[in-house]
């Protein structure tokens, strides 16, 4: 298929009538949107990263209807369009959603009436706002932006429709994940967590060095690569290696508590406690900057993206009217579908019981919204939708809100929340605008009706929002979000959404410990002048080291399998690439089973407390082992990233595509 627009004909051509938006296509891309959003809730709050879902799905989908049925390639290309949405919706609320829990009255929002709400209504403006663009950056700009998930997912239908086993790679990855995260986290045979703590009284005071060995952050770290895992790990280093022994360091000087803590000695704290008290305020510092920054460097991008689609606007109006001449490849919904729709959204938000928003904020969210659709569906053209800096134009949304909201007076603490709510679901309509436009490009090449993707992109969004709210209810149920607690002793950290949460509170109630907070900006800056994406290095400081440690040895894997098959990288659709994106879903599935399994009470023991069914089946030998656990632990971990070197290096001939 060339790139030049003019001599372009796609797989399908506009005269052929194949089924496409049909009960067979419909169903199955509901089930594997739900799968993979539920997945995306998980992996999102606990490293602040999502992969996108488009390619394995497409793979899944091939392998399906294989074995039930053939299917036409339009079909299969449905599947992808309406699985992709749930994942992309996903990311979009819990980078944001989950800093209800960190604001003022906010926790009264976090019930499920209200998430379903926000994530229906801002993947619906994803989808809606995404349709006078399509002709303007799909057909128009086809030979400038390459929207690399968009035609890798057409490269793999098409290979599925010659024949071929992709999916092999994905169930392989998903069975062996589940087994090994079972056996690890349910069963209890080894630690999740191998840990070295040096004691206060050595030379690395309260240095931490660990690993969180789920195979799902090894899925990860081979899917961003090395260079984008080297520095999320060597952010960790600085704040478990050598912010947190300096702090103890100094502390050990000081008889009184130092702020903002003000009760305890830092002399008396554990790593993590120095962590919770002073290391992540210095993280979200340096996740501002980064955000910002990468925001700023995309400037002239999100200038040009917008310039053009407003030009091309009048032109999609005066296509509408002639719909009927357009050929089936090139049909749209009507841009009155788009109008209409869009104001009852308004509306909705307006109207709606219990839900943080009034007219002025609901105008925000459609002005600001429209913007930052325009926005990522250009970047993600350029740069994928996995690279897609979305929580940057969150946060440029937030501020500029906080910033509106000071102007006019709104300072209480009520308005931490509307803030929130209109920078989640610009957050979420960007999100899914991305994933889209990735999905109307795969059609483009492929020959797919662009009005019948659309229906597909709603009903995808409507079906997986269903799942979302709940999947996040019970991970905060059961796992804990945040802070640790008594109760949570080991939460997901939801880096993005707590991020979001300390913008909204420094701008509107400046009551922030803005010493630390700089100093963190100061460190991404020195990053960013050095030439290092500010942005990643600021999420490893964020994060424990346990989560970006497995993370980096995914990327070294991704790095020795490159140089061992002599190319700079794996294809999307290569066997390890496939193989991890199996490895990520059947972790991230497991970790919902585990939450389950926490969840369910089956009774009470002798003393009237509930007795969840995880503790009848975890047999706690990995963690009563000892040390030797965390040997067992190592064990099994490097047996899996061996296998996973297997996998990337297994000859093309044996890969079959």
């Amino acid at each position: 298929m060339g790139m030049d627009k003019s001599t372009f004909k796609p797989f399908i051509s506009a005269e052929q009538q194949l089924p496409e938006l049909t009960i067979k296509a419909i169903i199955p891309g509901i089930f594997l949107g739900i799968i993979f959003g539920v997945a995306t809730v998980y992996l999102g709050l606990k490293v602040g990263l999502t992969v996108s879902a488009s390619i394995p799905i497409a793979v899944l989908a091939i392998s399906f209807f294989k074995k039930w049925g053939k299917a036409t390639i339009l079909e299969s290309n449905m599947v992808q369009t309406i699985g992709s949405a749930g994942e992309s919706v996903a990311a979009g609320v819990v980078f944001t959603v989950p800093a209800l829990l960190f604001l003022e009255g906010g926790r009264q929002y976090f019930e499920y009436f209200q998430i379903f709400v926000l994530a229906l209504i801002g993947g619906f403006l994803g989808v809606l706002f995404m349709i006078p663009l399509r002709r303007a950056l799909i057909v128009k700009e086809h030979g400038n932006l390459p929207y690399p998930e968009g035609t890798a997912c057409a490269d793999v239908l098409i290979a599925g429709e010659k024949g071929g086993d992709l999916a092999g790679k994905v169930f392989l990855g998903l069975g062996i994940a589940f087994m090994y995260k079972a056996a690890m986290s349910i069963f209890g045979l080894w630690k999740e967590v191998p840990a070295l703590i040096f004691k206060k009284t050595s030379a690395l005071p309260n240095g931490t060095i660990n690993g969180e060995i789920t195979p799902e952050l090894l899925g990860v770290g081979y899917i961003i690569g090395p260079r984008i895992a080297g520095v999320m790990v060597a952010g960790g280093v600085l704040s478990w290696l050598v912010l947190i022994p300096l702090i103890t360091l100094i502390g050990e000087g000081l008889t009184v508590p130092f702020a903002p803590e003000t009760v305890k000695l830092i002399s008396d704290m554990s790593p993590d406690e120095i962590w919770s008290k002073y290391i992540r305020y210095i993280g979200a510092g340096a996740v501002t900057f980064g955000g910002i920054i990468t925001l700023i460097k995309s400037l002239p991008t999100i200038v040009n993206a917008f310039r053009d689609s407003l030009k091309d606007f009048k032109l999609q109006e005066k296509s509408n009217e002639r719909s009927e001449s357009i050929p089936r490849t090139e049909k749209d919904l009507p841009l009155y579908f788009v109008l209409i729709g869009s104001l009852v959204l308004l509306v909705l938000m307006m109207v709606l019981p219990n839900l943080p928003t009034n007219f002025f904020s609901a105008l925000l969210i459609l002005v600001f919204g429209f913007f930052f659709v325009t926005v990522s569906s250009r970047i993600v053209g350029l740069i994928g939708s996995s690279s897609n800096p979305v929580s940057g134009m969150t946060i440029a949304t937030l501020m500029a809100t906080a910033l509106i909201f000071l102007g006019i007076g709104w300072t209480d603490s009520a308005y931490q929340s509307v803030a929130l709510v209109v920078g989640s679901m610009v957050c979420i309509a960007a999100a899914n605008a991305g994933a889209t436009s990735q999905d109307l490009k795969t059609g483009y090449l492929l020959g797919a009706t662009p009005w019948r993707q659309q229906i597909g992109l709603l009903i995808g969004v409507l079906a997986s929002v269903v799942a979302i709210g709940f999947t996040l209810l019970l991970l905060e149920r059961t796992l804990g979000i945040g802070e640790a607690t008594a109760a949570h002793p080991n939460p997901l950290p939801a880096p993005q959404a707590t991020l979001m949460a300390t913008v909204i509170k420094g701008l509107l109630d400046q009551q922030l410990p803005w010493g630390l907070v700089i100093a963190g900006m100061g460190i991404a800056a020195m990053v960013e002048l050095c030439g290092i994406s500010s942005l990643a290095f600021a999420v490893g400081a964020y994060l424990p080291l346990s989560t970006t440690s497995p993370i980096f040895m995914g990327g070294l894997i991704k790095l020795i399998a490159d140089k061992f098959n002599k190319k700079k990288d794996d294809s999307e659709i290569g066997p390890g690439a496939l193989f991890s994106s199996g490895l990520i879903a059947g972790g991230a599935l497991t970790g919902i089973l585990v939450a389950i399994f926490m969840g369910t009470n089956i009774g009470n023991d002798a003393e009237g407390n509930p007795v969840s069914l995880m503790s009848k089946i975890n047999t706690g030998w990995g963690n009563a082992m000892g040390s030797t656990g965390d040997i067992v632990g190592l064990i099994a971990f490097l047996l899996l990233s061996i296998l996973l070197l297997k996998m990337a290096v297994e000859p093309k001939n044996k890969a079959k595509v």
